[in-house]
């Protein structure tokens, strides 16, 4: 079991989580708050293997809170749940500890891989928040997930996640390369079956450590 913890101060997203993680046998509640002061004294009495945490909350930020827990309980992983997507907060949680950073419109299948790859020890960010990165020289390439090229991409393969990175659709991409719309679509298929990726920030990890985007 992935045993969980949830805080969010709005009882509505609060009572969404909660009716979404319970969908998947393997996950378990056993932490709910509305800040982040109650989510620490509930952590002193029960272990959890990931917190799930909304940025902004009253009494104590999610922030404080996720640089309390990995002080005080360094083996529970972190997810930040929030609607803000600006290089500066991104970076202020990813340093504190936060393995994954998760914007609240993200769709159910993308956050339930998500607590899955965290739980595994792995890292998620939003396709947004991936962007975002891409353009961030700042951040160490180690926040990003540890993952390699297939040594059987094709010269075009390459062509194209280079422009995947750099946020181009397939419409612009496929104008860019005189190529029709559907072709772009089956070479990102392609991509993301070699690369053994789900959605677009996968592929952007990828290009973004091989180097192909700044």
């Amino acid at each position: 079991m992935i045993r969980i913890a949830l805080a969010d101060d709005h009882q509505l997203v609060l009572d969404g989580l909660k009716a979404l993680i319970r969908t998947q046998d393997d996950f378990e509640i056993v932490v709910e708050a509305n800040d982040g002061r109650r989510l620490l004294q509930l952590l002193e009495t029960v272990d959890v293997d990931l917190a799930m945490v909304d940025i902004d909350m009253p009494i104590m930020s999610g922030l404080q809170a996720i640089e309390e827990i990995k002080k005080i309980k360094p083996e529970t992983k972190c997810i930040a749940l929030t609607m803000h997507n600006e290089k500066g907060i991104i970076q202020k949680v990813v340093s504190a500890g936060a393995a994954a950073y998760i914007l609240k419109n993200i769709d159910q299948e993308d956050l339930i891989l998500a607590i899955r790859k965290v739980a595994e020890g792995g890292k998620f960010f939003s396709d947004e928040v991936t962007m975002t990165l891409a353009g961030n020289s700042s951040l160490d390439q180690s926040t990003y997930q540890n993952v390699t090229l297939s040594d059987d991409l094709t010269e075009r393969e390459i062509e194209i996640l280079k422009w995947i990175a750099q946020g181009y659709s397939n419409k612009e991409i496929s104008e860019k390369l005189f190529i029709s719309h559907r072709t772009v679509d089956t070479h990102r298929t392609n991509l993301m079956k070699k690369l053994d990726v789900h959605n677009i920030a996968g592929l952007i990890r990828n290009a973004l450590r091989a180097g192909y985007v700044e």
